[in-house]
């Protein structure tokens, strides 16, 4: 697959960024609080609108926002929507231009955007982010980025405003998001692990502070523990990261377990208590609400 070769930017490129949902609008303000110029785009354009307030251009057509770009930033759910995005821009894309694609697609779907964003005359950089909303919001991402090392000058001003590290893997597609999908085991297990100790203790009427408690301080103690107990136990389950992505990116990992013959059960028990949770209308809520999936029917009023 051949690709295009950047172009030489100004130090600090314009960016457009293509979709302004939770990771999308946090990391629009990171960017605007560096210093660049920043176009911005939403299908639904009342959730770019407020980001004008901030200091970014929205605009009515992704084809608007990518026009006189240096680097495109999608930031979208899935394969499906990131290809739409480019469909629709491409009447304003030109050659030499840095595609940095953050969704988090899986990596065979990487690999189909990556042709895609050649056929356009796009250098595509696969980069994927660690994070939820706090952290896009401080420009306190991790990103993982596979693509031409020609492309790192570019993309290294807006890197550095959206996150606190780059992981460059490799040059090829799709390799940054197979680490991707090694990392969300962690994450998408780890919040698994949370919701079921706080179960059992509402199930055996063990107060769930005095479990916290327990652990606090020593080996078995996290930020994310409290962090995520926190907000069951005050019922604000706004979303970092809602339980309907992370139902999507699960099931990425056992699709991606799939190809190589491994069997991954706690990730497959994890899908099945966001599927329970997303089924009783918890999709919208913080990947937490997986907690409801575990709570007997008639206790989980929602």
């Amino acid at each position: 697959m051949s690709a295009a070769t950047a172009d030489v930017t100004p130090q600090r490129p314009v960016v457009a960024v293509l979709g302004t949902g939770i990771m999308g609008s946090g990391m629009a303000r990171s960017l605007l609080r560096a210093g660049l110029e920043v176009r911005a785009w939403n299908r639904t354009q009342a959730k770019a609108q407020p980001l004008a307030a901030d200091g970014a251009t929205v605009t009515d057509t992704a084809a608007e926002a990518v026009r006189g770009a240096d680097v495109i930033l999608t930031v979208l759910n899935d394969k499906t929507s990131v290809a739409a995005a480019l469909t629709a821009a491409s009447d304003g894309v030109r050659r030499g231009q840095v595609l940095l694609q953050s969704s988090t697609v899986g990596p065979d779907a990487s690999v189909e955007l990556a042709q895609r964003a050649a056929d356009l005359g796009l250098v595509y950089l696969d980069a994927p982010v660690s994070g939820t909303r706090q952290p896009a919001e401080q420009g306190a991402l991790t990103v993982f980025v596979s693509g031409p090392s020609a492309a790192r000058e570019v993309a290294a001003p807006v890197l550095d405003a959206i996150g606190q590290r780059t992981v460059w893997v490799a040059e090829e597609p799709g390799a940054a998001s197979r680490l991707k999908l090694v990392v969300n085991t962690w994450v998408i297990n780890m919040v698994g692990g949370v919701a079921e100790c706080l179960n059992l203790a509402e199930g055996l009427g063990v107060d769930p502070q005095l479990f916290l408690d327990a652990v606090r301080g020593g080996p078995l103690d996290s930020g994310y523990l409290h962090g995520k107990s926190a907000a069951v136990l005050s019922g604000d389950l706004t979303p970092s990261f809602a339980l309907s992505t992370a139902l999507k990116d699960t099931r990425l990992i056992l699709e991606a377990a799939e190809q190589t013959g491994l069997r991954l059960d706690l990730t497959a028990a994890s899908a099945a208590r966001f599927e329970r949770a997303e089924a009783a209308g918890h999709g919208g809520e913080d990947m937490i609400a997986t907690f409801y999936a575990g709570r007997p029917a008639e206790k989980d009023a929602g």
